[in-house]
């Protein structure tokens, strides 16, 4: 079998993907990697003796025996490794009454009619929908381009509870379905999930994959999933150039020559992969001259194609945090970050994960969800490093105060350790306006799945989230390995997975 050679733009876990299978399938590949450290996204970082985990709070793929699972394990991500299990999704507290949103179903409604009896018709039907969703699983083996006739009717028929429950509340917000209940705290639970006008889906989805052990979180994080994979892909004879960003695109007769990188480097390759943002290869590689209509679509209507950053306070406490769930959500005393007033924060703790932190201390960190006008606030305040430095301060400072607040006995005890915006997320991924994730599903939105392919040249691909919104890392992971079965496909020759 001839080597053709794969140059792939990203490091992250689509690139990583797409690199293992490409290795798996005869190809020669290089990875470029503008970091010193791959994973992309999915990483974490050391300050003041404490790990901050940057990235996953769940991990769709944890329940053995899945496609979504197995195709984890091919990549070496999850080979061996153990899986914690937390009782629950979140907590959240309101005007003195806590919503639990138990992994077991019959606990999470035995509590919620406990809280609410006159909500039990609604509590039941909420529970039924998720049952229902527990039927899907990711598409984690052929892309629908790939499948025949044949394929194409069984995932259609696998689909078939899915379906009922997308068509009934495919255009429902969750703000509207909220108001089903009659209980303010269960109003208030699912209303706040997302902002106003997100489709109600997103809620069953993911509590659709945590109750039946889909979705749980790999010991070790972030960062450790990623470095297993890229030992796998080092392992399978895989080449990685690092620090090395792509900053341009050598094209002639409908195809990449090559990528010039900022060291000075060219890489020339028979196919390329950019497994980067989605705008990065639009605007910065492509100089605009490969625009593609369902990616402008979606940039243009901001308002019904959302993309969502955050702000990520890390804190090191001096304790422990036994009795109180992993996730919890609850309210404080308003502050104002940008033009919108806080009024409720989300905790996570990491007391399963006790190399954390120095012995008998806890990592928490709290995530504040930003949007469009956020990152345009965080953009202007980041040309002033001194006052973007006091802003930061000023917010985890906040934090600190409101979660000693909540919890008195951690007065003292909670060392702010890092500060995380938008702009954190485009300076180390390229990632749109600090984007996380793609595209958010609304009510009015349309829901894309792209090929990856770039119209008008033969050899260069898309990979990465981006392709499916609302995107993640399951599906960086399955369009990475996507993209070389596509490759494969076009060469003539079988994919080996």
């Amino acid at each position: 079998m001839t080597m053709n050679r794969v140059v792939i733009i990203g490091g992250g876990i689509a690139g990583l993907s797409a690199g293992i299978f490409a290795q798996k399938n005869g190809f020669q590949s290089v990875i470029l990697e503008k970091n010193k450290t791959l994973g992309g996204e999915c990483t974490g970082w050391d300050r003041h003796g404490y790990h901050i985990d940057g990235c996953i709070h769940w991990l769709v793929g944890t329940k053995n025996g899945t496609p979504m699972n197995e195709l984890w394990v091919a990549v070496g991500a999850l080979d061996g490794v153990e899986i914690y299990h937390p009782e629950s999704f979140l907590a959240f507290e309101h005007d003195g009454a806590t919503v639990h949103f138990y992994r077991d179903l019959n606990r999470l409604r035995a509590s919620w009619i406990a809280l609410s009896p006159q909500d039990e018709e609604a509590v039941n039907e909420f529970c039924t929908i998720i049952e229902r969703m527990q039927s899907y699983e990711n598409q984690a083996g052929k892309p629908a381009d790939l499948m025949g006739i044949a394929e194409k009717i069984r995932h259609m028929a696998s689909m078939k509870d899915v379906g009922r429950v997308v068509l009934k509340y495919g255009k429902v917000s969750l703000k509207e379905y909220a108001k089903t209940f009659r209980h303010p705290a269960l109003r208030e639970a699912l209303a706040s999930f997302l902002p106003e006008g997100y489709s109600a889906l997103s809620i069953f989805f993911a509590l659709a994959a945590f109750t039946k052990g889909q979705a749980s979180v790999p010991y070790g994080g972030s960062r450790k999933l990623a470095q297993r994979m890229v030992e796998r892909y080092l392992t399978l004879g895989g080449v990685i150039e690092a620090p090395c960003e792509a900053v341009g695109l050598d094209l002639g007769r409908n195809r990449v020559r090559s990528v010039i990188c900022d060291i000075g480097k060219t890489f020339e390759g028979d196919y390329f992969i950019a497994a980067c943002d989605a705008r990065v290869l639009y605007e910065r590689l492509l100089k605009g001259g490969y625009d593609d209509p369902q990616f402008r679509k979606r940039y243009d209507d901001p308002k019904n194609y959302p993309l969502a950053s955050e702000i990520r306070i890390a804190l090191g406490l001096e304790g422990r945090m036994d009795g109180i769930p992993r996730s919890l959500r609850f309210p404080v005393t308003p502050f104002k970050v940008n033009e919108t007033w806080i009024d409720m924060l989300t905790l996570t703790h990491y007391s399963h994960e006790p190399d954390f932190a120095p012995y008998g201390h806890t990592v928490i960190t709290c995530s504040i969800n930003q949007f469009y006008p956020d990152y345009d606030a965080w953009n202007a305040l980041f040309q002033d490093p001194e006052a973007y430095r006091r802003e930061k301060l000023r917010i985890g400072q906040q934090v600190v105060m409101s979660i000693e607040t909540r919890f008195p006995h951690m007065k003292g005890k909670l060392k702010l350790l890092d500060v995380a915006t938008p702009k954190t997320f485009e300076r180390y991924c390229n990632a749109y306006r600090g984007a996380f994730m793609s595209f958010l599903p609304t009510i009015n939105g349309k829901m894309m799945a792209h090929t990856g392919r770039i119209k008008g040249l033969k050899n260069i691909f898309l990979s990465g989230q981006w392709l499916q919104p609302p995107g993640g890392l399951p599906v960086a992971l399955i369009t990475g390995k996507d993209t070389i079965m596509r490759l494969c496909k076009m060469r003539k020759q079988p994919f080996i997975y």
